[in-house]
């Protein structure tokens, strides 16, 4: 599952990458310059430099070009911990409590990095060293951005004012609002059907996607609403539960005047419940939703004989669609904006994107003086416009290039920096640069600069597609959100709070399904879900967040 889900996740990086562009400065240095972090002068012997790494499908780490580039460039010889994504984290975590760990980690944020308690811990253990005086002296560039982005520095220091390492600064428009809904706008038009903007003409558009054969077939086939149970989006329910009462699709916590609390015992929450019931009373709600992967999810979009998904839920519709040149039903899945509940309510999920609190990149105590060095230099190179994109998107004249004139930017009215250069169909992997594991900044200007073409329905417009769907949701966001991605919580309690923000979400989660499959009954069993809340001690978990949050903006 992991499997299937990161190679689905690593399709819309490729793409998605598509907007992760220059900032707009200077892209014109050349892939052989020598630039200042070239200790090669100094010595001709290479600093060598033991990492554990994660090994993305389509590269070789070892043998990449960008690897080599850098090595070149800043005179590294790395020795390579390599670690496959399944498993990745498990086994990050049994190098450290071995203590035969390397001098450093370089990880990719989506699939396993180290978690604020984590760089807590570890760095008020003395095994992660504080990169400060590091940064000051050797990281221009690094220091450059987070003068640029003060709340990236902000959620790289840890209370003690130490930075013990750095993570990915991703400012992805429309990953920051995750919990989208694709129609079938084709089956809309063959039902002479308007777009719903309530949840009752929803629920009727379900209706008539499930009795009135859309896809003209002449059998009852069609499943009219349909997601997944994994990240990216696809979980049916926050969409849904957003028409009642806000829901982050992740810890469910709601702010109000700077309280935070639960949404999951509101009123709300339970009237949200019972309309997902009645949409799954009526078989409206593909069940599979509540327990697939993303290969089961996609194999209903993809189906073979006819097409048969109405609705589907996703942070982008490549998840459950193909969007390959000569795919035939990409361009029949439109965004539909957040509907409005019987209250009022119309809320959008709404995160920090790509932005992540932890950290992927440390250096640890094994490291000498020159090594540490060494390392600071060339992750300061990844936060050039250049080094960033070569990192993350593969090297230049490989895999990017200079815009030509008429090229339009993803920005509106920002001038074109980086153009990518499409992989023709059947060619092997250029193995020219890092993914994720490049990730390091990625501002919303840099992003803008990429080259997008016109068309939205074809490959090289996919991220514009993406961009213009998040509009409809910008806006709909509560005007307080709990920022869980971005609050220290006090390292006396940090185990107590992970311990539990597991179990409050498990339950939730779990009493979630029961209701909506009508294993509990709304009625009957709402008052002992709400103490059974209780008794996981909701209370004390809201308190160490409150006083999280409440030191976090002092």
């Amino acid at each position: 599952m992991k499997k299937t889900l990161l190679s689905m996740f690593m399709l819309v990086l490729a793409i998605t990458l598509v907007i992760s562009g220059c900032s707009g400065k200077n892209t014109e240095s050349s892939n052989n310059a020598q630039g200042n972090g070239s200790s090669g002068a100094e010595s001709t012997k290479p600093v060598e430099v033991s990492v554990f790494a994660v090994q993305e499908s389509g590269i070789d780490i070892p043998t990449n070009k960008f690897t080599k580039f850098l090595e070149e460039k800043f005179n590294i010889k790395f020795n390579w911990q390599i670690n496959p994504s399944d498993g990745a984290k498990e086994k990050r975590q049994i190098s450290l409590a071995s203590g035969d760990y390397p001098e450093a980690y370089l990880l990719t944020a989506y699939i396993d990095e180290f978690s604020q308690a984590d760089v807590l811990k570890y760095g008020q253990q003395g095994v992660l060293i504080p990169l400060n005086d590091l940064i000051d002296k050797y990281g221009p560039n690094i220091k450059k951005a987070m003068e640029e982005s003060p709340e990236m520095k902000a959620l790289y220091t840890a209370p003690d004012g130490n930075i013990y390492g750095l993570g990915a600064y991703t400012e992805c428009f429309h990953c920051s609002y995750p919990n989208k809904m694709w129609v079938n706008t084709d089956w809309l038009q063959k039902l002479n059907l308007e777009e719903p903007k309530t949840t009752e003409e929803f629920k009727a558009m379900l209706q008539a996607f499930k009795t009135k054969d859309p896809n003209g077939n002449g059998k009852a086939d069609e499943v009219p609403l349909s997601g997944s149970t994994e990240d990216f989006g696809v979980r049916i329910v926050p969409y849904l539960m957003n028409a009642f009462v806000y829901d982050d699709d992740r810890n469910y916590l709601n702010m109000e005047n700077g309280k935070v609390v639960s949404a999951a015992i509101k009123p709300e929450w339970k009237e949200g419940l019972a309309y997902i019931k009645s949409l799954y009373d009526e078989g409206l709600i593909d069940p599979g939703a509540f327990t697939q992967n993303a290969e089961a999810y996609k194999k209903i979009g993809e189906n073979a004989d006819a097409e048969i998904l109405g609705a589907g839920a996703g942070m982008h519709p490549a998840i459950f669609v193909n969007i390959d040149p000569g795919n035939t039903r990409s361009a029949h899945y439109n965004p539909l904006a957040p509907l409005s509940g019987p209250g009022g309510a119309s809320f959008a999920t709404h995160d920090a994107g790509g932005v992540t609190s932890g950290a992927k990149f440390v250096i640890t105590n094994k490291a000498s003086e020159e090594v540490q060095v060494a390392l600071i230099k060339a992750i300061d190179y990844m936060y050039t416009p250049e080094g960033q994109t070569n990192a993350g998107t593969g090297m230049k004249g490989i895999d990017w290039t200079d815009p030509e004139p008429g090229d339009k930017a993803l920005g509106e009215g920002v001038t074109p920096m980086v153009k990518t250069i499409q992989m023709k169909e059947g060619e092997a992997p250029h193995n020219a640069g890092w993914s994720g594991m490049g990730h390091f900044y990625m501002p919303k200007e840099y992003r803008d600069t990429w080259v997008q073409g016109e068309d939205i329905y074809a490959s090289d417009g996919y991220e514009r597609r993406l961009y213009n769907a998040t509009l409809l949701y910008q806006g709909h966001e509560p005007k307080e959100i709990f920022p869980i991605w971005s609050i220290w919580i006090d390292p006396s309690e940090i185990d107590e709070a992970s311990m539990l923000q597991t179990n409050l979400k498990n339950y939730i989660e779990q009493s979630q399904l029961q209701f909506i499959t009508g294993n509990k009954d709304l009625n009957k069993d709402w008052d002992a879900y709400v103490q059974g809340l209780k008794d996981l001690k909701l209370d004390r978990y809201l308190e160490i967040l409150q006083k999280a949050y409440d030191q976090s903006a002092k």
